[in-house]
């Protein structure tokens, strides 16, 4: 049986935000747990209908979906009015206006 839908968005956001802040603290010790973490949180964001919450929309490839790090496996530059994430993983670059 399944609970109120707005308790279960919310504990769904709940469990997002607690995966992306431990993909943040993994990350230097292992790439491959934080990108776990990072699908985690798609799939349950995806079960749930859930927008990403928009401080963690940034920290995740858009294209190969890994965790993102600048200056480790990413690079960020503002260009032209809008920010440009290139991932060093699979070589592609998302622009995200400003």
């Amino acid at each position: 049986m399944r609970r109120n839908k707005s308790v279960e968005k919310k504990i769904a956001l709940e469990r997002i935000d607690i995966l992306m802040t431990k993909a943040e603290q993994v990350f230097s010790k292992n790439k491959s747990l934080a990108n776990r973490y990072v699908t985690l949180s798609r799939k349950i964001a995806m079960k749930y209908n859930l927008r990403f919450p928009k401080k963690h929309k940034r920290k995740f490839c858009k294209h190969c979906y890994k965790f993102l790090m600048p200056g480790v496996n990413a690079r960020v530059r503002t260009r032209n009015g809008k920010v440009v994430y290139y991932c060093f993983e699979c070589k592609k670059h998302s622009r995200i206006p400003y």
